[in-house]
């Protein structure tokens, strides 16, 4: 579960649904129309700029905003060693005993067990890599399409309140409900941009970012390991994909053992 998602939406929520209730009935800031023309409006515009499947899909993919599980970039290059070390001890054959949480890295290993040549592993590993991004690519797109439609809509239901009111300036009880359409629905279309859709669409370019970088990395392993290097020179080829103060912590680690060993 990803709490900074969580925390931050619930957080912002909680913040503007304390603003509204501390200044006076919440009731007053519900309301139908405004609701109808923000939300339904704005979903309805997004579904002409993109198919239905994709605006289907892009629900599916904003769950990876709030619930998602990375492995550590760290844990997988120690993974990758082991591998190294077992094929060059018992055979590529022996990598498929072991137990490897990361299913991406473990199809390039059955496809290595198949007998499958460098270069088809290397083109099946690219084309998964490729549909990771393009799935998160095309859901941001759908989020942040929301948020630029959202305030939009926002402001299309604040002209149609204006319009209702000025249209009945002779009789005060239309005044207050076609008021409240027009400022309701600007409030809506903020919210619902600000609060929803941008965040979650940024989230979902991090994890396309995130998961990039983790199957490429397994990309690499897996070909250093078909080519046959030394588990040292692909530790040292993986540690590019780590942060630089991650990758110093574990070269002194990794010297420190090395010295107790000596």
């Amino acid at each position: 579960m990803d709490l900074a998602t969580l925390i931050g939406m619930i957080g912002a929520s909680v913040i503007v649904g304390l603003a509204i209730i501390m200044g006076g009935s919440a009731l007053m800031f519900i309301n139908i129309p405004s609701l109808l023309i923000v939300i339904g409006g704005t979903f309805l515009v997004v579904m002409i700029k993109f198919s239905l499947k994709d605006f289907l899909n892009a629900f599916k993919v904003a769950t990876r905003a709030f619930k998602f599980e990375l492995q550590d970039p760290q844990e997988l290059i120690e993974t990758i060693i082991e591998m190294s070390k077992t094929a060059r001890k018992e055979g590529v054959l022996a990598l498929e005993k072991m137990e490897i949480e990361n299913q991406f890295l473990k199809d390039a290993v059955m496809m290595m067990v198949d007998g499958l040549d460098r270069d088809t592993i290397k083109a099946r590993m690219a084309q998964e890599i490729k549909q990771t991004i393009d799935r998160h690519t095309w859901g941001a797109k759908v989020f942040f399409a929301t948020a630029d439609v959202a305030p939009a809509m926002g402001m299309i239901g604040t002209l149609i309140g204006l319009v209702q009111m000025l249209a009945n300036m002779e009789d005060p009880k239309a005044i207050g409900p076609a008021m409240a359409v027009a400022l309701l629905t600007t409030l809506y279309g903020a919210v619902l941009a600000n609060v929803v859709a941008k965040p979650i669409g940024d989230k979902l370019t991090l994890r396309r970012s995130e998961e990039s970088r983790n199957k490429s990395l397994c990309l690499d392993g897996i070909m250093a390991i078909q080519e046959g290097l030394n588990y040292r020179l692909i530790e040292s080829l993986l540690e590019v994909y780590l942060t630089p103060g991650v990758r110093q912590d574990s070269s002194e680690s990794a010297d420190g053992a090395a010295a107790e060993a000596a």
